[in-house]
């Protein structure tokens, strides 16, 4: 590749980072993501890391710094992105509304930590999420364990959303779902425009939470 072409594909990734791109609801995988164990990728990843660091001049003899190109790779694998891996997804028990409760369930204030996949910087926020049942409900901690399990991985918020969304509402055999995330960009706070104030909200809902009446009851409860 040319020096230019090179300088206009830069530009374009600046600009696609800047501008929040999200290309599909589902997360970007490669087919073989998973071949590789957990190990192989720390081990992988913990040499790469090694030579970020040494290219921003850091000295990795140094007793702080030797530790962190294998802290940075465990914290990517089992950690930060534990929800790339299927089998971290959580099992998602339903039970039949045997008491009759058929108003909204609103689970609210459901911290979470993600990361920006544009710049790989934190994101931080509260999920909230409602259901009408029509059948089937769920165990309160599932609705967290589903929150998690999707913030755990590179992330844009509006897929996150969607996915957190589209999760439950197979779970529950319902429409009627409500998501609501309002998070912090580190991407937006701590470079580029550097507002240090600025929160990101997200909506997806379904059924009967198209009755504004119903999302506004909703609102008032979050």
């Amino acid at each position: 590749m040319k020096i230019d072409e090179k300088l206009i594909e830069r530009s374009q990734h600046d600009l696609n980072g800047d501008n929040h791109v999200m290309t599909s609801a589902d997360t970007p995988l490669r087919d073989d993501a998973f071949v590789k164990s957990d190990e192989e990728k720390m081990a992988n990843i913990e040499k790469l890391f090694a030579n970020i660091m040494e290219e921003l001049g850091l000295d990795l003899t140094d007793d702080s710094l030797k530790g962190t190109p294998y802290r940075v790779a465990k914290m990517y694998v089992k950690e930060l992105f534990q929800g790339l891996n299927p089998e971290s997804k959580p099992s998602l028990s339903v039970f039949d509304n045997k008491y009759q409760y058929n108003k909204m369930l609103v689970e609210k204030d459901i911290s979470f930590s993600s990361a920006c996949e544009h710049h790989f910087l934190p994101i931080t926020g509260k999920a909230h999420v409602g259901y009408i049942s029509s059948g089937k409900v769920i165990g309160l901690s599932k609705i967290n364990r589903v929150v998690e399990y999707y913030s755990r991985r590179p992330q844009v918020q509006e897929r996150m959303t969607l996915q957190i969304f589209n999760e439950l509402k197979d779970a529950l055999k319902t429409e009627d779902v409500i998501v609501v995330i309002e998070a912090e960009h580190l991407c937006v706070s701590t470079r580029g425009v550097n507002d240090k104030t600025s929160r990101t909200t997200t909506l997806e809902y379904g059924g009967k939470f198209a009755n504004t009446d119903l999302r506004n009851e909703f609102y008032q409860l979050i």
